[in-house]
């Protein structure tokens, strides 16, 4: 840890004593400093902690990076002794004073959260190539998708500052936690402690650490960003060249996960000329026996990527990095990379399912749900034939909408395109034919699937065998998608 088990202790005193908490600290700001504090903008927080109560020396210090006078850091860390402050790296000299020297942010109700200072903190400061990530964006984009069911046993491989952990902490049993880098389990370790939480910390690349053993729930934020396979910092360089760290996780899945359990990684893939990048990233699972979801949720080009990245580890002014970078992407076809969720599940049937899709529109949180109910869907599908899919009720999706283009001609309006969209959920939008509509209209959880279609069959002089074959596909599709959902009471 950053600080002995006492030091620890001390800490959490001092920060629950000061209320240094979310709640704490929008309380004493006020919500429109605090909405500005998110977007890095301190004045009116700077204006509100001028007394330098332990609070307001700890907002200043942690939230607004500010340095200040010693003795009013020594007593608002109180009991810790400042000297183990400084030698744990929790504050350091800066100037006539002290600033941070760690990132310790207040997170959700009552944790806390350990991690460098993030490079935009500290322009022109190098960050260290074992550099521990906060809460950013691709954090939280796992949090908010990761199954939260309860589990007996966790993994978080990569786990960083520890921010994964802390939630598995919430509904497993047990908790492993790995990470490549030693640096990153201090800090691990001490988010853990501060949070009164115990988790099995180990260290090794990836799975090696864990091999041969089985979870309920593995996931992961690993290094994915796509290059040539150069290492600078370790938690965004995997030394894995291209987009081989998601395909690698794949095929390490169906060793990870006891039965019925599930995986969920963040990765990157490359959209190659002349390829489909869902064919591309469908591959991966081949033979792996696993179910699979993957969803990519935005798409960059290689120039918006790599000025990203640069950025994000103070490089930008490396015009020599950028031209290796870009070069590589131009040699292997490269016209986009994209960003998305990959979630697995040991469902223990010889025929998987595997789905590879763009969802980039905005999803109703949390995505975790989606991802259980997604999973719960191809269970039901899985069991029934198109006569058993018949045989059950349904009622279309709470608010289902229909939006109708039209054109206008000598007859007046005429239909061009019918979608029906969902504003709950996943938000999908569907264009579907009139027989489509009216069978989604009709499902109102009264009749049996088989007696729509018989009176569809004759309102469109068709035969009730034909209509039934036909529908079998269509149905499974909406059912996927959550358009319609099985009454099952």
């Amino acid at each position: 840890m950053l600080l002995s088990p006492a030091g620890v202790e001390a800490l959490r005193t001092a920060l629950t004593r000061a209320d240094f908490t979310s709640n704490g600290i929008a309380g004493r700001l006020g919500a429109q400093a605090t909405g500005a504090v998110a977007r890095n903008d301190f004045r009116a927080a700077l204006r509100a902690t001028e007394d330098r109560d332990p609070l307001a020396t700890l907002i200043r210090v942690f939230i607004c990076d500010q340095t200040e006078p010693e003795a009013a850091v020594a007593a608002a860390l109180a009991p810790l002794d400042l000297a183990e402050a400084l030698a744990g790296g929790l504050v350091e000299r800066h100037g006539d004073g002290l600033r941070a020297g760690v990132d310790l942010e207040p997170y959700g109700d009552d944790w806390w959260v350990l991690a460098d200072v993030p490079a935009s903190a500290r322009p022109g400061r190098p960050l260290h190539s074992e550099h521990v990530l906060g809460i950013g964006g691709a954090t939280q984009t796992l949090i908010g998708a990761t199954v939260r069911r309860p589990v007996q046993t966790a993994l978080d491989l990569g786990t960083g500052s520890g921010v994964q952990a802390l939630h598995l902490a919430t509904h497993a049993d047990r908790v492993t936690a790995t990470d490549v880098s030693e640096r990153a389990l201090r800090f691990a370790a001490t988010t853990a402690a501060l949070n009164g939480q115990d988790w099995e910390l180990l260290r090794g690349d990836l799975v090696a650490p864990v091999a041969g053993r089985r979870f309920d729930l593995v996931v992961s934020n690993p290094p994915f960003v796509v290059g040539p396979g150069t290492t600078t910092h370790v938690y965004r360089d995997s030394g894995r060249v291209g987009d081989a760290i998601g395909a690698e996780l794949a095929a390490a899945a169906p060793g990870l996960l006891t039965e019925g359990g599930t995986m969920q990684y963040l990765a990157n893939w490359v959209h190659v000329a002349g390829e489909e990048w869902h064919e591309r990233v469908t591959g991966w699972f081949a033979g792996t026996g696993l179910d699979a979801w993957v969803i990519q949720r935005e798409v960059a080009d290689p120039m918006a990527y790599v000025n990203l990245w640069l950025t994000d580890v103070g490089e930008a002014t490396d015009p020599q990095r950028m031209a290796a970078w870009l070069d590589w992407f131009d040699a292997h076809k490269v016209e986009a990379i994209g960003f998305g969720i990959v979630s697995l599940r040991r469902s223990g049937h010889a025929d998987p399912v595997i789905r590879v899709e763009d969802l980039r529109q905005r999803v109703e949180p949390p995505m975790g749900d989606r991802v259980a109910t997604w999973f719960d869907r191809q269970d039901f599908l899985r069991v029934r034939d198109t006569d058993a899919l018949l045989a059950e009720r349904y009622r279309a999706a709470e608010g289902l909408q229909l939006r109708q283009e039209a054109t206008m001609g000598d007859e007046g309006w005429a239909v061009d395109r019918q979608v029906l969209t969902m504003p709950h959920g996943l938000r999908w939008s569907e264009e579907v034919d009139p027989l489509v509509l009216a069978l989604v209209g009709g499902c109102d959880g009264r009749l049996a699937l088989r007696d729509q279609l018989a009176l569809l069959a004759a309102a469109h002089d068709v035969t009730r065998q034909e209509l039934a074959e036909a529908a079998g596909p269509i149905v499974a599709h909406l059912i996927e998608r959550g358009i319609i959902e099985p009454v099952t009471a």
